[in-house]
């Protein structure tokens, strides 16, 4: 049984809806009841929000383009001024006026945009239903002059005329109420995708050459791995077609059947984990990535993909941050036995603490004062350096750009404390 029905679309029409936009039955007959038949005046605002890739520009495009509904579609953040964002509009309009305009008439008011667009919509086909403006990310609206955002909720108002304008957007509507009030909108939450609406959507695009089910057990074999650091349905996608040759080549090679889970999951296993270091950074193509995974390699080897061990950083900032990461994590008693040369005789002991006997990089970093650093990098560096602004400024630089970071108050009168944020992977790619 169909879970979208009405009167005004045809069944199959609304058939087909539904299989284009899985998961979201709900949240599309609500927005069929609210649009009502294509005469018919529809509530003059909603608001959509949701999380990243919780499919609202998906669903609303799918709905207009399959209905065949008079709608213009216009991203925020493109048209990221109050004129550019109007004179989009009127341009798209132009395609459904009887008589093609292709001057372009400056609109630098919204008053002009209310006149402007009562003529673009006087043709007869546009009169006889109602037209659905979109503004994607509309966020945006709220960084434009204060009379856009109230005069887009109120525009059926404005214009005598059947037109619904919608907004999608990430934030809740609370954060865009203005402090002098307005119309409120019809609200509509997009909650994110559960993981089985995950299995479902991405199971559907299984390629022709394997069963259903063989790509279904790949899919869950990746939401397992990635689904509590990556629920962004883009991102999963991308995973999932980077990474599904890799799981494939056990069977093309004869090796195993698409039955043999356990073969299957132990080759594509070191492959997931590399590509968990890199869940949202485009930094390589997708053929980079599948020449580096054929390059044999030790398992936990990530080749130099993350961005951070390509970071470009100044000279003694290098060693700035080599320092940091040894104050880090070396004990203070440490430091005389590795940073001076005639250290003199130590008395060696088999007495250590409790907590000493735990790797320090699993205790985590610790914080030591600008004194010790100074000590450190004076001991590491060849040449002489000398307490200069530049140094201190580069210090600065490093916690803006969260390598380090000041541990505690700036009123403290011992001087300030830091704390080493990087990786010993990240220390080790600029040490070279």
């Amino acid at each position: 049984m169909p879970n979208l029905e009405h009167p005004a679309y045809p069944a199959a029409t609304l058939l087909h809806l539904e299989s284009l936009v899985p998961c979201r039955e709900s949240q599309v007959s609500m927005l069929l009841s609210i649009f009502g038949e294509r005469q018919q005046f529809s509530f003059p605002s909603i608001f959509i929000y949701g999380h990243t890739s919780s499919g609202k520009t998906y669903v609303m495009q799918t709905l207009l383009n399959t209905l065949q509904l008079p709608h213009v579609f216009v991203n925020c953040v493109e048209y990221f001024t109050s004129r550019l964002l109007l004179e989009e509009i009127l341009i798209q309009l132009q395609s459904y006026s009887e008589t093609e305009q292709n001057s372009h008439v400056p609109c630098d008011t919204f008053n002009d945009f209310v006149r402007l667009f009562k003529q673009a919509v006087a043709s007869r086909e546009l009169e006889d239903q109602t037209l659905y403006i979109v503004l994607d990310r509309a966020e945006q609206l709220r960084e434009m002059e204060v009379n856009i955002l109230p005069g887009f909720l109120r525009l059926q108002e404005l214009t005598d005329r059947n037109v619904t304008v919608v907004l999608l957007s990430e934030i809740v509507w609370e954060l865009f109420r203005p402090s002098t009030g307005c119309f409120e909108p019809f609200t509509l939450y997009f909650p994110d995708y559960s993981i089985g609406h995950l299995q479902k959507i991405l199971s559907q695009n299984y390629p022709p050459e394997y069963s259903a089910d063989f790509y279904a057990a790949y899919i869950n074999i990746l939401l397992g791995v990635f689904y509590m650091v990556c629920r962004d349905l883009k991102e999963l996608q991308h995973l999932a077609v980077l990474n599904f040759s890799k799981y494939c080549e056990p069977v093309v090679r004869g090796e195993a059947n698409e039955r043999d889970t356990r073969k299957l999951w132990k080759n594509i296993e070191p492959h997931l984990k590399k590509a968990m270091q890199t869940v949202y950074l485009r930094e390589i193509s997708s053929s980079q990535w599948e020449r580096l995974q054929r390059d044999d390699g030790e398992p936990g080897q990530l080749k130099g993909l993350s961005a951070h061990t390509h970071m470009e950083l100044p000279y003694y900032s290098k060693f700035l941050l080599i320092a940091a990461y040894l104050a880090s994590y070396n004990p203070v008693r440490t430091d005389k036995r590795f940073f001076l040369k005639h250290h003199g005789k130590i008395r060696k002991t088999n007495f250590m603490k409790k907590h000493e006997k735990t790797s320090n990089h699993l205790l985590g970093p610790k914080p030591f004062p600008l004194d010790r650093l100074l000590a450190i990098l004076y001991s590491i560096v060849d040449i002489r350096v000398a307490p200069t602004a530049n140094i201190f400024s580069q210090i600065t630089s490093l916690v803006t750009l969260q390598l380090l970071s000041m541990v505690g108050h700036n009123d403290q009168l011992d001087g300030p404390r830091y704390k080493c944020t990087v990786s010993l992977d990240f220390i080790r790619a600029i040490a070279r």
